[in-house]
């Protein structure tokens, strides 16, 4: 085709012709408005209830005796496990060591499973293993463990996708939180909580003082103040305190 022919009202209808139809297979771009992920941290990282393990070490002390601070720790423990421990109390005692370190162990082992029946744990529930010691130079300790539902941040913290500097202009500009921002936070939360469950439901509530609140609801109904008026150490009453 010469350029004369090319030039002609009916080539050039043609030529625009196929322009508008390679046009009209072009998909437009999706336009991205407001934030690229979660802006509020508690939807970056969630709090989760997943299955966990507890684990408390007893160490060795003299001939095999617990000494109070380790006692007080294997009452809490203890504690822990009859509220919310599922399964089997593991115990596991270390094997290998030399003959008046393993005299040692096999009393610290006996002293906590009497502690652990004293505690309202069933021996049914106690299970004994051995583990090798690999190092008798080192302290080997007693293991106490169960598991339980433990609430954990369902995210990876430590995560920086974006750069915090100027190397990202178009992040800078949209003047949004970090990603990392907010997890320390959550897993602190995560860590203090006792029972994950009350992240799920409330609590229900609990019995009502009915002698109480007729009393409460008879001194309205004469006119009277159905406060109590208590003192503390002989002093003044906290009622008195606050009025004045």
């Amino acid at each position: 085709m010469s350029t004369s022919s090319l030039r002609s009202p009916l080539a050039l209808v043609a030529v625009a012709g196929v322009a508008a139809l390679l046009g009209a297979c072009r998909a437009d771009p999706v336009l991205t408005t407001g934030s690229l992920y979660p802006a509020d941290y508690r939807a970056r990282h969630p709090l989760a209830l997943a299955e966990g393990v507890r684990t408390l070490d007893v160490f060795v002390t003299g001939t095999g005796h617990i000494d109070p601070r380790q006692a007080a720790d294997v009452d809490a423990f203890l504690l822990e496990y009859r509220r919310y421990g599922r399964g089997t109390l593991a115990l596991d005692v270390p094997a290998g060591g030399t003959p008046v370190t393993a005299a040692a162990v096999e009393r610290t082992a006996a002293a906590l499973r009497r502690m652990s029946l004293d505690g309202g744990v069933s021996d049914h529930q106690v299970v004994v293993a051995r583990y090798a010691v690999a190092n008798p130079n080192l302290a080997a300790p007693l293991r106490l463990s169960f598991q339980r539902m433990e609430a954990k941040v369902g995210s990876q913290c430590g995560t920086w996708p974006q750069d915090l500097g100027v190397g990202d202009p178009g992040f800078s500009g949209r003047n949004e939180a970090y990603w990392n921002f907010g997890c320390a936070t959550q897993s602190n939360v995560a860590a203090q909580i006792a029972d994950p469950v009350d992240l799920v439901r409330a609590r229900p509530e609990g019995r009502i003082d009915t002698i109480r609140r007729t009393n409460d609801i008879g001194k309205i109904r004469d006119g009277k103040d159905p406060s109590i008026e208590w003192r503390q150490d002989g002093k003044t009453s906290i009622k008195a305190q606050v009025s004045q």
